[in-house]
């Protein structure tokens, strides 16, 4: 089946051969035709599947007609962060370059004046962030009852991040006569009831089972000790061939330690964190992309939705809390049909976590510890400051440890290896979420806030140049 065969404009279809696509994925194979004929939809679907184009493309045409009216947009997509709101505006740039169609943006962090002039004049498609659309909203500078197709994407994320209770809300502002998608790459109860509350007689379209890992993806675990991560993790990106790598940490300081640790070991690496401001996470992002580096050292503010193409290799350094995330993590490499390699380091206290992880996914993860320690004994005595070890020099280098030796026991001698953790806390348990959900690791926002400004998103701000690609008019 072709792109021609879902029913799609030759305008549109124009844009899709000039993208690079030639055959649409399972996930847009079933849902553009319904979405064409106007039907409610869920798709259920995980990252890497083509799901936005999946509602992008027939949006553009379903749009094609029709006219624009001051502060009223004609079509609203929710997203729960500012990256994933960037990245549907790009698709949007990409396949409506041969429609005269016309885009805001409403994220946290970019100036609220520059928002409300674009929607003054009239939009065909809203992008928008919970938060900031409500906030608008309260100010009376936004009606929504002109929006006849309503898209709720990455649904799962939004119940994360506290955000249903804004969606609710949202959804009683819109005509109870409207078109609504609602996309989500697990469907928990509060999901459920959400799709059962506000859409009618939807078509449920699911490419795979919920939660399940790629089948492209070839998964291990790797048994160390606490102590001995950095090292392992430095052994297992110079063994294998490894195209472009990200690097998933639990916490933010993990991030700029772990970075700073593979730069000094002559690994090409970057970073982008919850810390950093948006225009600086952009830019290390598009190096990145570029290849002027090949691993990305990231929290899981990148876990999701972030599409970049060619990554071979995913190393869960820390393992993920909740086993939603070791999904979504792995799930960067592996895309459109292609095959990658995602590996977890796990120490004695994950044990728990990686039998959720497999509880979800119904796979049990294959066992791995490749020869190691090499790299974490090289380090350690400068790292952590400690005695220049006995025999400590040439000829002891030379001379490797057996493999079957443990890399825990290698730093027995060394009292002082084990004791300072700064760089690598011990993992504490998450805290409980009050509405039902999962907890959170330090990069993730608080669930719900007093007051909603502009700031109500899971980052500090878009305090950067806005991008080309944010500008809010499509084509000529």
């Amino acid at each position: 089946m072709s792109f021609a065969d879902l029913g799609l404009s030759d305008e549109l279809l124009r844009a899709v051969t000039d993208a690079g696509y030639t055959e649409p994925t399972p996930i847009q194979r079933q849902a553009i035709p319904s979405v064409l004929m106007g039907k409610d939809l869920i798709g259920i679907a995980q990252t890497g599947t083509g799901k936005t184009a999946a509602f992008v493309l027939p949006m553009i045409d379903i749009l094609g007609e029709g006219r624009t009216r001051a502060l009223m947009p004609r079509s609203l997509i929710l997203e729960p962060t500012r990256e994933l709101a960037a990245q549907v505006a790009e698709n949007f740039v990409k396949y409506g370059t041969n429609h005269k169609l016309s885009m805001a943006l409403l994220i946290g962090g970019v100036q609220m004046g520059d928002q409300v002039k674009a929607l003054q004049s009239g939009v065909d498609v809203l992008i928008a962030t919970p938060g900031r659309l409500m906030d608008l909203f309260q100010r009376g500078k936004i009606l929504l009852t002109g929006c006849n197709l309503l898209v709720i994407d990455e649904a799962d994320r939004m119940l994360d991040m506290g955000f249903i209770p804004d969606i609710e809300e949202i959804c009683t502002k819109l005509p109870k006569q409207r078109q609504t998608l609602l996309f989500s790459a697990t469907m928990p109860p509060v999901i459920k009831k959400l799709a059962d509350k506000f859409l009618t007689d939807p078509k449920r379209v699911e490419v795979a089972r919920p939660a399940t890992a790629n089948v492209n993806i070839k998964q291990w675990v790797v048994p160390v000790a606490a102590s001995d991560k950095r090292g392992m993790l430095r052994d297992l990106l110079r063994a294998e061939d490894v195209t472009t790598a990200i690097i998933f940490c639990n916490r933010k300081t993990t991030v700029r330690d772990l970075n700073k640790s593979l730069q000094k070991s002559g690994f090409r690496s970057t970073e982008i964190h919850g810390d950093m401001e948006q225009s600086q996470r952009i830019a290390e992002l598009e190096r990145f992309k570029k290849g002027d580096v090949n691993i990305l050292v990231a929290s899981d503010v990148a876990a999701r939705g972030l599409d970049i193409k060619g990554v071979s290799h995913v190393y869960n350094f820390d393992a993920p809390w909740h086993p939603d995330d070791y999904v979504h993590r792995i799930g960067r490499t592996g895309r459109a049909g292609a095959t990658g390699i995602a590996y977890t380091l796990v120490t004695p206290d994950d044990a728990e976590n990686i039998a959720e992880i497999e509880k979800l996914t119904g796979m049990k993860i294959e066992r791995v510890k490749p020869a190691s320690g090499e790299t974490a004994r090289e380090e350690a005595p400068e790292k952590r400051g400690a005695a220049p070890r006995r025999g400590r020099g040439r000829k002891t280098e030379a001379e490797p440890r057996p493999k079957a030796e443990p890399v825990a026991a290698e730093a027995a001698p060394e009292p002082e290896a084990r004791a300072p953790r700064e760089a690598e806390p011990r993992r504490e348990a998450p805290p409980r979420r009050e509405r039902g959900g999962r907890g959170r690791s330090d990069d993730r926002p608080e669930p719900r806030r007093q007051s909603r400004g502009s700031q109500d998103e899971p980052d500090e701000g878009w305090n950067g140049p806005v991008p080309d690609f944010l500008k809010y008019t499509l084509g000529a």
